[in-house]
């Protein structure tokens, strides 16, 4: 895990129950135990920084995930050597989190957990672009999340 920005921005986010969170979304996904992937947290300018350069779209957004099987051209998302199973990099900005974990009405863990969930499945392959994908992945989601407590 990683963090830009000052160590506040991160102040009352449980990293290691994050870190736990996702390690059970790779047991019930089959991943090798040795994949890795990068998980930042940072904030809006950040994540619309990358939206703009990536996606075309100038606007900050949730979270954003740069799956190593895309090969990105970006020297920040490369697989650093001796790491084949680099899966690839999450980034989530916290105060996105933070507002929508508000409007939900529920905990800021859960809505970084959730997210983590989102950016770790997109780097394998999954998308939400059509319904039957968007539910497939709202399910896959939903059992990692339950499965991790």
């Amino acid at each position: 895990m990683s963090r830009w920005g000052p160590a506040a921005l991160a102040s009352g986010v449980d990293l290691e129950g994050l870190k736990a969170t996702l390690q059970v979304g790779a047991r019930l996904l089959n991943l090798p135990q040795e994949s890795l992937t990068v998980l930042t947290l940072t904030g809006d300018e950040h994540l619309r920084e990358y939206n703009r350069r990536y996606r075309g779209l100038d606007e900050p957004t949730d979270v954003l995930a740069f799956a190593a099987q895309e090969k990105p051209s970006d020297q920040r998302f490369q697989a650093p050597p001796g790491t084949e199973s680099w899966l690839g990099d999450i980034v989530i900005s916290l105060p996105r989190a933070r507002r929508q974990a508000k409007d939900a009405g529920h905990p800021i863990d859960d809505e970084v957990r959730l997210l983590a969930v989102h950016g770790l499945l997109h780097l394998l392959g999954y998308d939400h672009a059509e319904a039957e994908e968007e539910t497939k992945m709202t399910q896959l989601t939903n059992r990692i999340l339950e499965a991790a407590g």
